[in-house]
Formats: C-alpha cells, structure tokens, sequence
C-alpha cells in the first residue's frame, strides 16, 4: 500500500508538472496596441498582444502558480480533481508546490491529503506525510530522478521519450503563448475581470499535429521519424487538439490560461492563473538522510522477491 501510494503521488505529480509549464509576456515599455481596450482587436492587433505577453513573462523567469486540473470519471485512474498552488520558475524549470485533491486520496483513504513537490535539475521530490514516513525508516521525502530512470531503463527509445518530455517542460513557459500564436484561429473575444484584475481575454485551437511540429523542445531532442511516431500515438489515443484562452492584463502580463484537451474519454481540463511575476523561487532539495529514492525502493522490491521466488517461496 506505500508503494501504490507513493507512485500514485508520483504519477499524477508528473502529469500536472508536464502541464504546469504554461504561461508567457515584452518588457520594451510599451503597451501592446489595444490591450487595455474593450473592443474587439484585429488579428494584427492580437498577435502583437500575445507576443508582449510572450516577451514579457519571458524575462520575469518566475511567477506565483494556482493551478486546477480536473478530468472525468470515464478517464478512469486519471479522474477527479488535482490542485497546485505555490511558485514556479522556468529557465531552468524549478518549483515549489502544494497539491490537493480527489485525484490523490481517490482509493486510498490513508493517502495524504497535500503532498508538497519540489522540482529541481529534472529531479523531483515529494514529500509523503507522517503516514508514509512510518513505514519508510521516517523518511517523508521521495525522489524521482527522470534523467537516471532514462537511463537505467537501457532502452534508447524509452530515453530519448523522457529526455524529450523533459526537454519541452524546461522551455520556456511561455512557450505555450509562442505555440498560441501558431493557431490559425486565434482572436480577441472581449474583456473580463481575473480576480478583480481587467484583461482581455483571447482564444485559439491547435490540432494535435499543429502543437507538435510549434514545440521546439520535441523537434530538438526527438528525428522526425520519432515524431511521427508520437503523433500516431496521440492521434491513436482520440486526442483532437488543444483549447486554449489566455487573459491578459494591462501590464501585458497573463493573469489566467485555461487548456482543455478533448478526447473520446471525456476532456481534460487545466487552469492556472498566475501573479506575482519575478518572485523568487529558489528550491533546495531535502537532505538525503530524509529522503527514498524511489526506483532504488523498486529495484530493492524486485530483487526480494526473485530471491524469494528461487529459494521457493
């Protein structure tokens, strides 16, 4: 029951994390035309929005994260709801988070109600709670090295799959702003209030093919035969594309971006809404004597029960 709680935690830390990154901003002091308007703005118009949105959060590296995912009941081990609040940095990608949610305790009544994880060169820790740590020589804090894991596995494929889905988290975030400004039906559908802030709230889809050959972290790391790979796979899975709005504020900073991806399942969806741009977020790992790795935790498992099995029990 620790292992499955642990690598539940695990699991649906790393499915928020791949989508954590995602967020942008122009820092040259001007104003992009018509942000701070309540009309309708033209496709120029919008595209020079979005680009100081890009620009801008760019140079703040960092910012204040709340953050919801929800799924449906017929997505199965991935339903319910996560929550995440705290802050993150990017370039490089660092984080220092706290979850909540259905999504953690679902089947698990023992399961901790927040875990907190931290995110530090492509190695993440989480810390499990009292309940674990009993069970665990006291120690609350697990680590997963995704680098070493890639590695370890011996497979190449499976290595450069990881590496890749490392590599694009560890863009920029406001790369999913660059990849915004790739869909072709992008536009300003007017203006709204996040949390008493005024922003104007812009909208655009990318199919699953568009938002593949925009990511620049997949095209660095993974040959186009790769890719294309990937592609049947997501196609495969029912996957149709990606909604995303983004809301804007006066300062060209986005306060809000919400993604919804469709599938035959039901559709995902994230929202994150972010302030503060340019807090710290430094994250120091926990010390070693407080900390499990969790694949030495597995590979010590599987070496106990083949001996187990060839002593005949």
């Amino acid at each position: 029951m620790t292992v499955k709680r642990m690598t539940g935690g695990v699991l649906a830390t790393v499915l928020l994390c791949t989508g954590a990154v995602a967020c942008g901003g122009s820092d040259d002091g001007k104003k992009a035309k018509g942000a701070g308007s309540g009309e309708i703005q033209s496709r120029s118009q919008v595209t020079e929005v979005i680009t100081a949105a890009y620009e801008k959060t760019s140079k703040a590296k960092s910012a204040k994260v709340e953050m919801t995912m929800t799924a449906p009941a017929s997505m199965g081990a991935s339903a319910g709801e996560m929550k995440m609040s705290g802050v993150m940095g990017w370039d490089p990608t660092v984080m220092d988070m706290t979850m909540s949610g259905s999504a953690l305790t679902k089947g698990d009544p023992e399961a901790p109600e927040n875990i907190r994880m931290l995110w530090l060169d492509n190695v993440m820790y989480m810390n499990m709670g009292a309940a674990v740590a009993k069970e665990m020589d006291g120690k609350q804090w697990v680590k997963m090295d995704l680098n070493s894991i890639a590695e370890q596995s011996g497979d190449e494929k499976l290595a450069k799959q990881v590496t890749g889905g490392l590599e694009s988290m560890n863009q920029d975030p406001a790369q999913q702003l660059a990849m915004l400004l790739d869909s072709p039906n992008l536009k300003h559908v007017g203006s709204a209030k996040v949390d008493g802030v005024q922003a104007q709230r812009y909208k655009g889809r990318l199919t699953v093919k568009e938002m593949m050959e925009t990511n620049k972290g997949l095209s660095d790391v993974l040959s186009k035969s790769e890719r294309e790979e990937m592609f049947k796979s997501i196609e495969k899975s029912g996957i149709k594309g990606y909604d995303t709005e983004v809301w804007v504020n006066e300062d060209d900073y986005p306060v809000r971006m919400d993604i919804d991806i469709k599938s035959p399942e039901g559709t995902m969806k994230m929202s994150q809404k972010f302030s503060d741009y340019g807090s710290e977020a430094k994250v120091t790992a926990p010390p070693t004597g407080q900390t499990v790795d969790l694949m030495e935790m597995f590979k010590e498992i599987g070496e106990a029960a083949g001996s187990d099995s060839d002593s005949g029990l």
